[in-house]
């Protein structure tokens, strides 16, 4: 008969069981526990929970014993208890965790927990016994080896998934879980030393004929333990990704093992695997770390984010993407096919780069992700690029997708309202592979990113190292956009090079980033065949219109002149002149913007980055006839755009030198009302503007000025103001621009009684009259003031009743309320320039109540003085500060407005041209002019060639002549000119010869 038993009693009895280790003693207490009748039903869960937990623990510890003692006979039926145990503890977990939390649940879940390590010791055991030889077996064996595997596996994920809701892993169970995964992937590899990776391609290439053996069953058989392996694995590592830090064992494992068995086989997984899907779940990871990193940096962040904060996240980021490489490394095919994903992921990490740079708060941050992130995203487009096994097509295919011309022309048609500077961290990863190619907030890290594989370049295959090439002309025309006109001109980024075996960064701004990068991949290509590339690329842009543009391409030619033999630069120089000569006599030198100018302003250029010797060539050729109208020209525009005349000979120095005194003095002293309408308005006043550009660089000296330069000054301004010809206004005002910028630099002249009427008649030129009316006056203000910074040298009386203190006041005031940035920063400049050094004490009367700094940025309508004194604080630090500022928003949207116009300006000269183009095709009688031109002879380009040589070495005598006898009076005077009109002759033909 049964009898009643209390809760504390069948406590005991349940106590007693688990503490006996013998199984009779066990038997009997089980028989005992049988006697009695239990009076409540969850009493009955419980026992039965409990006793189901020690007799599945009790099995496994008796089978653990016997695999121990070796019996591979019966492998099969450990592999089927494994398999079952480990799909009941799966079910059994979850049954758990749906219970509720009372003191018999706690210890029952602490059996449960005993019974799973002794699970996973079971596992580690089978999977000892299964490599120490692998075994193979029949058919059976095979489908419970593969069938244990994937319930091992399963039971590891079910327990990672769940580590949030029950505390697992602060017990044996993590190691043990860590056992398991190393044993696996130990089976694998075991049973991959020990097949025929072969017969795989043999199989492929035979059929099913003669190979449909064990050995193929047993390859199969293998590839599907691999493949089961590989696809758990994967998913443990997303889990363990997405659940703390507490996984980060479990992690490491899972995803090292992955590209570890990746790499077994040959290449024989790649049609089993889906290698796609473990690359894109690695740039998935990476990309949901990233852009959680952003959204957090996003908002405002009130401190600075440390270096450890910094390494917390990116170090993870790192790690998926170094396992991606590996993998991408080993199937470069099968990474390709996943290249947009890929190389979105890229280019994010490199605008994300960018966009760190901004904030002084997040500078760490910025740093970090170059140490760290960049060089590893570079890596992975690399594996791509450099893979042997890709073909060059597809190479080239990845490079336009990240640089192509699409990206450019869809600009305009772009969705503005992520732009760069106003959008957020967090929108860089918003973008989608669909819009990828007109994302204008991706913009700044295509450059970046270009800018990373010049750098690279070295080690990049020689096709793809062409493909860049050709992407140059794409990454000039990409500067133009105003957001990258802006950011090149403004933001400082981090580089980092190698110093040893140690990285070192250091803050540059981006175009002297640009310009490193430029110039090192022309070392790179000047021994390739893509240095063709690169002479046409350098040689089309010679007169790009982009100022920005221009001086990067003149700065490579800079570069090559500087480090190219002497014959290559002799070469160059020489053409150079023959085409400037060419221009020259169809063009003004006085307009800034003429080809003329442009031209002089090249071989400046190129001339500071060479020998003395050629500067004295150069200047020869210029000076060969000094009464022509030419020379001239090409003499005057090339002081003007600072010829260096200290790399002359001392005796073509002494001359140069005193022709430009010459000229200047003899302008000063024959100036009239009457010489501005009598004098072409492409020559009048460039004695002046020569003068100015020699002095400025200290190449004369400053007495050769004296107060007659005041005299001139006060009569162009009087002509101005009294003449109502457009024409002749527009002459006087380059003239006082000139002017002003010498008298600039003649302190001595500050003291002459003259000096009054001149402030007096500037303040009448500039106050007395509506800025409007005179638009032209707008121009000198650069140059006035530069003039009023040096007044810091004159005493000036600090009292109402002054006349030329109150012109000082008066033009002070009038710069500083300009709202243009660009004068705003020059009136200030000149303003903390005379206020450091003047003796005047009341420098409050100097700034008007309504300058453009004393108004706040919201609204522009509210001026305060001390806003005025603390904007000018900021800007005194910013010019004597050594490190690098980061800039403000503001900053930048000013000099985006500058981009914009300039980009328009630019589109606009486009379309003239092409319209210009077109107008010159003359169809007569409606016939189509033929598109076939005749070849001319052979021997005519050699004729060409001898007269040329000919007339060089005409003119060198000559010119030697002059210079050795320079008192010679046999020597006709028209001879030079005619050989100058010969050469031109000669020129022309020459040219008429290769187009032909």
């Amino acid at each position: 008969m049964e009898r009643e038993i209390s809760s504390e009693d069948l406590q005991s009895l349940l106590e007693a069981i688990k503490s006996t280790e013998v199984v009779e003693s066990r038997i009997q207490q089980l028989t005992m526990l049988g006697d009695f009748q239990l009076s409540e039903k969850s009493d009955l869960a419980s026992l039965f929970k409990c006793l189901s937990c020690m007799l599945n623990k009790t099995i496994l510890h008796i089978a653990v014993k016997f695999l121990r003692a070796d019996m591979p006979r019966c492998l099969e039926q450990f592999l089927t208890l494994g398999a079952k145990a480990s799909v009941w503890c799966g079910k059994h977990l979850r049954m758990t965790l749906m219970s509720t939390d009372d003191s018999q649940e706690d210890e029952h879940c602490s059996l449960f927990l005993q019974l799973i390590v002794a699970l996973l010791d079971f596992s580690v055991a089978c999977f000892s016994l299964l490599a120490t030889p692998p075994a193979f077996g029949d058919e059976l064996l095979r489908d419970a080896i593969e069938k244990f595997i994937l319930e091992q596996l399963n039971l590891v994920k079910d327990l990672t998934s769940e580590s949030k809701r029950i505390d697992l892993f602060g017990s044996e169970i993590l190691k043990t879980t860590q056992l398991v995964l190393d044993a696996a992937i130990k089976l694998c590899r075991a049973y991959s030393l020990v097949v025929n990776w072969d017969s795989c391609d043999a199989k492929a290439e035979e059929g099913n004929g003669s190979l449909g053996s064990k050995e193929f069953t047993n390859l199969n058989h293998v590839i599907s333990i691999i493949r089961c392996t590989i696809e758990k694995l994967c998913e443990l590592g997303v889990l363990a990704a997405n659940g703390g830090g507490n996984l980060v064992p479990i992690l490491n494992l899972s995803w090292k093992g992955v590209v570890s068995l990746l790499q077994l086989g040959r290449g024989a997984l790649v049609e089993k695997v889906n290698v796609p899907d473990v690359i894109t779940r690695l740039i998935s990871l990476a990309y949901e770390s990233t852009k959680c990193a952003a959204e957090v940096w996003s908002s405002k962040v009130k401190d600075k984010i440390s270096v450890t904060d910094a390494k917390r996240v990116f170090l993870p980021i790192k790690f998926y993407l170094i396992n991606a490489v590996r993998i991408s490394s080993q199937y470069p095919c099968q990474a390709f096919s996943v290249y947009r994903e890929i190389t979105l992921y890229i280019l994010m990490v490199s605008t994300f780069g960018v966009a760190l740079s901004k904030d002084v708060l997040l500078k760490d941050v910025c740093e970090m992700a170059e140490e760290h992130l960049k060089p590893t995203a570079l890596h992975l487009l690399n594996s791509l690029l450099n893979s042997v096994q890709l073909k060059v097509e597809l190479k080239l295919q990845v490079l336009d997708w990240l640089f192509g011309a699409e990206s450019y022309s869809s600009l305009e048609h772009a969705d503005k309202t992520t732009d760069f500077p106003m959008a957020t961290l967090k929108d860089i990863f918003c973008v989608t592979c669909e819009v990828m190619s007109t994302a204008r907030i991706l913009l700044l890290g295509r450059v970046a990113l270009f800018i990373d594989l010049l750098k690279v370049s070295h080690d990049l295959d020689e096709n793809v190292v062409l493909g860049i090439t050709r992407k140059l002309q794409w990454f000039l025309g990409i500067l133009v956009t105003e957001d990258v006109y802006s950011a090149m001109l403004v933001l400082h980024i981090p580089s980092s090079s190698a110093n040893g075996k140690t990285l070192e960064l250091h803050w540059q701004p981006m175009y002297t980033s640009v310009l490193h990068a430029l110039k090192f991949f022309m070392i790179v290509v000047s021994s390739s065949q893509a240095w063709i590339e690169m002479e046409f690329f350098l040689l089309e842009n010679f007169f790009h219109p982009h100022i920005l543009c221009w001086e990067i391409i003149m700065e490579l030619w800079s570069f090559m002149i500087r480090h190219a033999e002497r014959e290559l630069a002799n070469a160059v120089i020489d053409k150079l002149c023959s085409l400037y000569k060419f221009v020259a006599s169809s063009d003004a030198p006085l307009f800034p913007g003429s080809i003329v100018r442009q031209m002089a302003r090249s071989i400046c250029m190129l001339l500071s980055c060479s020998t003395h010797t050629l500067a004295d060539q150069v200047y020869r050729f210029i000076v060969t006839d000094e009464r022509s109208d030419l020379s001239l020209v090409m003499h005057a525009a090339l002081l003007m755009e600072g010829f260096p005349l200290n790399m002359l000979s001392d005796n073509l120095k002494t001359i140069a030198t005193e022709r430009v005194i010459k000229d200047f003095l003899h302008f000063v002293e024959n100036f009239s009302e009457s010489s501005t309408s009598s004098c072409s308005s492409n020559a009048f006043g460039v004695p002046i503007f020569v003068f100015s550009a020699v002095l400025q660089s200290l190449q004369v000296s400053v007495s050769d000025i004296d107060s007659r330069l005041l005299k001139l000054l006060v009569a162009v301004i009087r002509n101005y103001r009294s003449s109502a010809d457009s024409s002749v206004k527009n002459q006087c005002c380059q003239v006082l621009s000139g002017t002003l910028g010498i008298l600039s630099a003649a302190n001595h002249l500050y003291g002459c009684d003259l000096m009054e009427q001149v402030m007096v008649e500037l303040q009448n030129l500039y106050i007395s009259r509506p800025q409007d009316v005179d638009p032209e006056l707008h121009k000198c203000k650069p140059a006035l003031a530069s003039f009023v910074a040096s007044l810091c040298d004159m005493k000036i009386k600090e009292c109402e009743g002054n006349a030329k203190t109150s012109a000082v006041w008066d033009l002070y005031h009038m710069l500083l309320r300009e709202r243009h940035w660009a004068l705003v920063h020059l009136a200030i400049a000149a303003f903390g320039y005379f206020a450091a050094r003047t003796s005047c004490e009341q420098l409050w009367r100097f700034v008007p109540p309504d300058s453009a700094l004393s108004f706040d940025l919201e609204s522009g309508t509210v001026a305060d003085e001390e806003r005025f004194m603390s904007e000018l604080k900021v800007f005194l630090e910013k010019e004597t500060s050594i490190s690098p500022t980061a800039p403000c928003s503001d900053q930048l949207q000013l000099v985006m407005k500058d981009g914009l116009l300039l980009r328009k300006l630019l589109q606009m000269k486009s379309v003239a041209n092409i319209k210009a183009e077109e107008s010159e095709i003359i169809d007569i009688d409606g016939e189509e002019p033929c598109s076939k031109r005749r070849k001319l002879p052979d021997a005519f380009s050699r004729g060409m060639e001898l007269l040329q040589s000919g007339l060089k070495i005409m003119c060198d005598s000559l010119s030697q002549l002059q210079q050795n006898h320079q008192d010679c009076a046999d020597l006709p005077e028209n001879i030079l000119t005619h050989l100058t009109c010969l050469e031109d002759t000669i020129n022309h033909l020459a040219g008429l010869a290769d187009c032909g």
